[in-house]
């Protein structure tokens, strides 16, 4: 089934190819600019530091429905091992084997393609089974440190959590923008809570996945208006899920990675965000969330941090 027009005809007005060069292999993470970083620093008043990714863990988020991606399996390689010699230090190590999108994550902008096609107009073709992603590898994000803003959908609507059917618009975003009393600005990472990781959270993983509010289709156009350097959010699928159009599937994937250039993230948990900040009544903060430098990934595991 070939994608509709109305596909199409947002991708057209989000599209981000040759914006920053021909060679650019980044995206919207060139609006953090060193300006942008100073004033995320700015945003820090008491030092209050609150995790965002779920721990890494055998019976983790992951429940079977993506094929290859499976929860981190944790081994020990040597448990208090005196490899010098009898009576030296002993050493214990460990190794493991995760799907790299498996927990809390960014997505690289290879992570998916259409038409052909990955960001910058560079063919799908360039991601193979041994280079993985030529262009535009998550380790071509190599910092992302910028103002955090926590759009808190459920508490603007007056909810503790969304419907698994709701699908996040613009009118959303609007009055969660409200609630946290600053506009998103160009260079910011935008973090949308809809409170569904509370069902990982109380230990359903598989009512976590399926069905799942998030992200609508019209929402990319938000984002581009604003100059958002990155997305993320504490659902599994990031957008709606089941989709909100039948059988266009994973659409506004396609609209922020393949043709704006802009980082998702997902299986972020943003409970103790969304209390802190209105603790705090300020939902802006610095944002430290640097991916993993597996070179050629499609996605890897991120352990942010938001200090308020």
């Amino acid at each position: 089934m070939s994608l509709p027009e109305e596909f199409h005809e947002i991708a057209k007005r989000v599209n981000n190819w040759g914006r920053w060069g021909a060679d650019d292999e980044i995206g919207t993470l060139n609006l953090i600019t060193d300006e942008v970083v100073r004033g995320a620093v700015a945003c820090v008043r008491t030092g209050r530091r609150v995790p965002l990714a779920v721990p890494l863990r055998q019976d983790g988020v992951q429940t079977g429905l993506i094929p290859g991606r499976v929860n981190p399996l944790h081994v020990m390689v040597q448990i208090n091992q005196e490899i010098f010699g009898p009576g030296t230090v002993a050493c214990s190590d460990d190794a493991v084997t995760m799907g790299l999108q498996a927990a809390t994550h960014w997505d690289a902008l290879t992570h998916v393609s259409h038409s052909g096609r990955i960001y910058n107009g560079r063919p799908a073709s360039t991601v193979t089974p041994h280079g993985g992603a030529e262009f535009s590898g998550i380790d071509k994000a190599r910092h992302i440190v910028s103002r955090g803003v926590l759009l808190d959908v459920p508490r603007a609507l007056g909810r503790e959590r969304l419907a698994g059917d709701h699908a996040v618009t613009p009118e959303d975003l609007d009055a969660a923008e409200e609630l946290a009393g600053t506009r998103v600005r160009s260079g910011d990472v935008v973090l949308v809570r809809t409170g569904q990781i509370r069902a990982y959270l109380d230990g359903d993983r598989h009512a976590y996945a399926y069905p799942s509010p998030g992200l609508s289709v019209r929402t990319p156009e938000w984002f581009h208006a604003r100059d958002v350097a990155a997305v993320a959010n504490d659902t599994m699928t990031f957008e709606i899920f089941p989709p909100e159009i039948e059988n266009l599937w994973l659409p506004v994937h396609a609209l922020d990675l393949v043709e704006m250039g802009m980082l998702q993230g997902q299986n972020w948990n943003l409970e103790e965000l969304s209390t802190a900040c209105g603790q705090e009544r300020r939902y802006s903060f610095l944002l430290s969330a640097t991916p993993e430098p597996f070179v050629g990934a499609t996605g890897t595991p991120v352990a942010p941090v938001a200090v308020l």
